[in-house]
């Protein structure tokens, strides 16, 4: 277990729970931040106990109020483009890792932050959340994904809405756009999102990383070849002991108890 400055790693199995932890600077993404969640996310990769991930970040006001602009001033083309590559493989880490990730959003999910929040597989937010992408009030555009995974969520116009004007929305608009699932109130956020997380975690692991792996592979798939995807993995829970274990219990009436192969 590594230890971290910027971040906090609890593990409670089947559960575990990463935490942005610079509340006095909202949260905001600088280099060693970056390095350490690559860092978490490969041991939650790693770790057979942890089924679902959630993601916040600490303090009332902030997930991720974006990146540093201290930092970024300095970037010439050579050293931005290896930022948002750096930036780009860490989200792809988190989006690929074959478990669920749950964006708490319990504040201003801003720039980066907002990329962080899109790359996680469900998004939670308080109804006091703000959610946008700034970037272009400073001259640059999102860079660690967040002109491509946000058309993919809210469609192209909306999105091109919202990197051209840089203005954040509220909660319940990003509810009504597509762009979080749920929408709860600030003391009901984290209760929430840990029940479903539980929910989840209590499914075939095998099933669920499958599950993942068909909605997001497809949806770069024309229909034909997603679908001979679903099948083949279709195909491949049926080879598995959770799915003997899940339609027997089915057929005798009792919860199943899942063992993750």
């Amino acid at each position: 277990m590594a230890d971290f400055e910027n971040i906090l790693l609890v593990i409670e199995p089947p559960l575990a729970l990463v935490t942005l932890n610079r509340p006095k600077v909202l949260n905001a993404l600088n280099r060693k931040t970056m390095e350490e969640l690559e860092c978490a996310f490969y041991q939650l990769r790693d770790d057979a106990s942890i089924k679902a991930v959630l993601l916040t970040g600490a303090g009332e006001k902030a997930f991720i109020a974006g990146a540093d602009i201290n930092e970024i001033a300095t970037y010439d083309p050579a050293a931005g483009t290896l930022f948002a590559q750096r930036g780009q493989a860490v989200l792809d880490l988190i989006e690929n890792l074959g478990k669920p990730v749950i964006a708490v959003i319990n504040g201003f999910a801003l720039g980066g932050g907002c990329e962080i929040a899109m790359a996680c597989h469900i998004r939670i937010a308080s109804r006091t959340a703000r959610l946008g992408q700034p970037e272009i009030n400073l001259g640059i555009i999102p860079g660690f994904g967040g002109t491509q995974r946000l058309s993919r969520l809210v469609g192209e116009g909306r999105a091109m809405e919202l990197v051209l004007t840089g203005d954040p929305i509220s909660a319940d608009e990003a509810l009504r756009i597509g762009l979080v699932n749920r929408v709860v109130e600030p003391g009901e956020l984290m209760d929430s999102a840990r029940a479903l997380a539980s929910q989840i975690a209590s499914k075939g692991a095998l099933a669920v990383r499958y599950a993942m792996e068909s909605v997001h592979r497809g949806l770069q798939m024309n229909l034909h070849e997603a679908l001979h995807l679903e099948s083949s993995l279709f195909g491949l829970c049926c080879a598995t002991e959770d799915k003997q274990e899940g339609t027997r219990a089915f057929l005798e009436k009792r919860k199943p108890a899942f063992k993750g192969r």
